[in-house]
């Protein structure tokens, strides 16, 4: 074994007493934090020069093999107007090879909000393009995409989804929730080479490294991702520790749904190399963008979107993942859908009694009041995802609503006042993946994005400190790791990130211009600039 001072710093433990200005790792794990003068012999020593040491980040709720292929697509989510939209299809089109893909459009950027295959087409028509939204809650496709994927006007609508149709019933482009994932996402998944998803698995890896991330954990996991991280371990490309949620798809028939969750539970009690597969995950409804989310109340133009998993469906598959010892992690974005969430999970309970069980919401942008104190009440972790606050993509949300709830938007100190455990996360790729640029909206409640758009809410910005917590010891927990993993402490796994500068001495805008200079897993180095 190998024992390392790292003196000189300052150091944020997320764990008592907070700060400290030394650290010792013996092998994988830290043996001591506190004050230099007090640290134990150690057989190397390294200097830090004063910066500042955070716990590793861990991105509580994240896409992986989606956020691989995103960084290698047209980036779309600051294009303001159609035609730069279209210009940068144009730009693209020369080095497309037989498909065209994008993402991170804004429905605000699009004329009244409606995008059709005919604005695609006006720019590229000879090849297919898939352009997934900023939520990825939905799919804007040209008119080769369609004919690629056999939409016609005879074309049904899925469970829990939408095609999109003009007067006449033909379809217009816009493929919404469950339409994109069964028609574009599965396309993509069939044409997709092993070779390309472990080439987006090496970009994953290391933009994560690079900005400070050790572990993750995938929202919509599936054989083909659990391939390919077995893969990237095999070839000794994958340090992050990486947990996942089994994706289940609502069938309309409760024994395939349970089906479902019994390979769920399977992949669990496996031995995997490179990912431990921990629960499913359930999306219950859409997105406030797309006015798809499932609310009490309708939205500005008159509409309402029910859920994806009506109660019937739901409470058979919450309980028998419970029963089964999985994690349920349960997208819900409205009102109505987390009132949902915690109906399905309080069945749960009382169906199967005293079990250990940490389950999880994730998104929350809107919930009712008092859901906060019902998910503490129920031990039930608040995932949430400071980017999606960010102002310069909050003017559409705000408009779906029009009223008064926008004033509750995100509001993440509902959650820490109730005593829930929060979780902050990235949901990347629907959101940008930086550690440091999550926590400058988190301490603020401005824009990474654009730092011409004032703060929104800021009365619901934390402190920095806490903001870190939530994204390293609590984002751990949240998947049962918070006894071994999240602190700088004794015992603790040796993950830890050091950053050029400090933002507690600099203000936080120093998080948008400052990088990570090490990121450590288990004592080991796997990034330094």
């Amino acid at each position: 074994m190998t024992r390392t001072l790292y003196r000189n710093a300052r150091i944020l433990t997320a764990d008592a007493p907070g700060w400290v200005d030394a650290m010792v790792v013996d092998d994988d794990r830290f043996v001591f934090a506190g004050a230099d003068a007090d640290a134990p012999d150690a057989d190397h020593e390294v200097d830090l020069d004063g910066r500042l040491v955070l716990p590793g980040f861990t991105d509580a709720h994240t896409h992986l093999l989606m956020m691989g292929e995103a960084l290698g697509q047209v980036g779309l989510t600051d294009a303001r107007s159609l035609e730069e939209i279209q210009e940068r299809l144009r730009a693209a089109r020369a080095s497309a090879d037989g498909v065209l893909r994008g993402r991170g459009w804004l429905f605000d950027a699009v004329p009244g909000g409606a995008p059709t295959a005919a604005m695609i087409d006006a720019v590229v028509a000879d090849v297919p393009v898939y352009l997934d939204a900023n939520d990825y809650h939905s799919c804007w496709v040209n008119s080769a995409a369609l004919a690629e994927l056999g939409i016609d006007r005879d074309t049904p609508d899925p469970i829990g989804g939408r095609i999109e149709r003009d007067a006449d019933g033909e379809a217009t482009g816009m493929l919404y929730e469950t339409a994109a994932q069964q028609y574009a996402w599965a396309h993509r998944d069939a044409t997709t080479t092993d070779a390309q998803r472990d080439a987006a698995v090496d970009r994953v890896v290391e933009a994560y490294l690079t900005a400070g991330v050790v572990g993750a954990v995938d929202m919509a996991f599936d054989g083909l991702g659990l391939a390919a991280l077995e893969r990237a371990a095999a070839r000794g490309a994958q340090p992050l520790r990486i947990a996942a949620h089994w994706f289940v798809a609502n069938t309309g028939d409760d024994e395939a749904n349970l089906a479902q969750v019994a390979e769920a539970a399977s992949r669990a009690a496996q031995e995997t190399a490179g990912v431990r597969v921990v629960g499913i995950k359930l999306v219950l409804d859409g997105t406030i963008d797309a006015c798809t989310a499932a609310m009490r109340d309708p939205y500005a133009n008159g509409t309402n979107a029910g859920p994806i998993w009506p109660a019937e469906r739901l409470l058979p598959v919450v309980a028998a993942a419970d029963a089964a010892g999985l994690q349920v992690a349960l997208h819900a974005i409205g009102d109505a859908a987390s009132t949902l969430a915690l109906d399905a999970l309080e069945h749960a309970i009382t169906v199967n009694g005293d079990l250990p069980r940490r389950h999880r919401i994730e998104h929350l942008e809107y919930a009712a009041p008092g859901t906060a104190e019902r998910m503490a009440r129920l031990g039930v972790t608040a995932s949430m995802q400071p980017v999606h606050a960010d102002p310069a993509i909050f003017a559409n949300w705000a408009a779906q609503l029009g009223d008064e709830r926008v004033e509750r938007a995100f509001a993440w100190p509902e959650y820490e006042d109730a005593g829930a455990l929060l979780a902050f996360s990235t949901d990347a790729p629907t959101a940008p993946h930086e550690a440091l640029a999550n926590m400058f909206v988190a301490a603020t409640r401005a824009s990474a994005l654009d730092r011409d758009v004032a703060a929104v809410h800021p009365q619901f910005a934390l402190p920095l400190d806490r903001a870190i917590a939530h994204a390293t010891r609590d984002a751990a927990a949240s998947v049962g790791d918070g006894d071994w993993r999240g602190r700088i402490a004794p015992g603790q796994a040796a993950d830890f990130v050091v950053l050029a500068d400090d933002p507690f001495v600099h203000g936080e805008e120093t998080l948008l211009s400052t990088r990570v200079v090490r990121t450590v897993i288990g004592g080991r180095t796997v990034f330094e600039v």
